[in-house]
């Protein structure tokens, strides 16, 4: 698929047909997330793939946002591993994890599955949950498995700023 065909057609599935990604399927998703870009190639992500009944069962506790999706991936980020911006202390981790995030979901929509990118989970129950040391941060969750027939994008998909809205040369 063209890359810009696949950005666009992507979106974010709130439905699923009940189907589990096969183990192939998953490896391949995560080998996207693997060469992923990181800050001087910290490579800060942590990956927990929640594919099981029982690891499903333990995310609805986490978040109202599962869709009942067959996988799961929560992305995360070790503190204890990030690059840092000398001039203000900004550290790359977290952006790290966002763009391991968006490969894994690019990946997942080019091998025919749909994802949703879910921030609306409680940190905290995670941790519990899944027993996440506190050096790890959890940051995104990625849910995912093969669209329902009846999967559609939201409404306000098509809608996007226009470009000389967001973009600016040179000065604001």
């Amino acid at each position: 698929m063209e890359f810009q065909e696949l950005i666009k057609n992507r979106y974010s599935v709130r439905k699923f047909d009940g189907r589990r990604p096969d183990a192939s399927v998953i490896e391949k998703v995560l080998a996207a997330g693997h060469v992923a870009p990181t800050g001087c190639n910290y490579q800060p992500q942590r990956i927990l793939v929640l594919n099981t009944n029982e690891s499903l069962e333990k995310l609805k506790t986490c978040t109202k946002c599962h869709f009942d999706a067959p996988c799961a991936m929560l992305v995360c980020y070790n503190k204890e591993e990030t690059w840092t911006r000398p001039y203000d202390g900004a550290q790359s981790a977290p952006v790290d994890a966002a763009i391991v995030t968006t490969h894994l979901m690019l990946a997942a929509h080019e091998l025919g599955l749909g994802s949703c990118w879910v921030m609306h989970f409680d940190p905290q129950k995670m941790r519990e949950a899944f027993h996440i040391p506190t050096n790890i941060e959890p940051l995104a969750l990625l849910v995912l498995g093969y669209p329902h027939e009846d999967a559609v994008p939201l409404a306000m998909h098509e809608q996007v700023r226009p470009m000389d809205e967001v973009i600016v040369y040179e000065s604001f």
